[in-house]
């Protein structure tokens, strides 16, 4: 389980420390709503407050609720994953990667919640003025490659065999 603590502490460190350096400079250099483009058509750097979930989900929900919820599921999710850490077998390294890059993005979504109240997004691509992907952040790219990788591991990876 040692070595398991120090992927986590590590793989957090890094993805928190680059989340929340990366928020720390949009807020000090945009206004609320204000954007940069970066390549034309394509990619801005936009400054977004995510009071929901993912894509905004839960964003119309009674704040009072939104917000009791959000401040009560990570901490309860991050500790499902530190469950599943451990249990994780020894020789899966990308399965424990995965789960640790999970939690970090989790935190890092966190932190901003306690902080701000709501989550800080940036990252905001679009094609012309015809489609346009919600904006995200560091943390929410973590959780995504933790979770695609940990959906992939379980697609592909061999049926254990029963004992008999």
């Amino acid at each position: 389980m040692k070595k398991k603590l120090i992927l986590l502490t590590l793989i957090t460190g890094v993805i928190v420390a680059l989340d929340q350096y990366t928020k720390d400079l949009i807020v000090a250099a945009f206004e609320y709503g204000e954007s940069m483009g970066v390549i034309q058509n394509f990619f801005n750097i936009t400054y977004v407050r995510n009071y929901g979930a993912a894509f905004g989900m839960l964003t119309k929900v009674e704040p009072q609720i939104r917000d009791t919820f959000f401040l009560l599921m990570p901490p309860f999710a991050m500790a499902v994953i530190l469950f599943m850490l451990k249990m994780a077998p020894t020789g899966e390294k990308l399965r424990k990667i995965a789960l640790c890059a999970v939690f970090a993005g989790a935190l890092g979504n966190y932190i901003d919640r306690i902080q701000y109240g709501y989550v800080v997004d940036f990252l905001d691509f679009h094609y012309y003025e015809v489609y346009a992907w919600p904006a995200f952040n560091v943390a929410d790219m973590s959780i995504v490659c933790g979770v695609t990788v940990l959906i992939l591991l379980e697609l592909f990876s061999p049926m254990p065999e029963t004992k008999k």
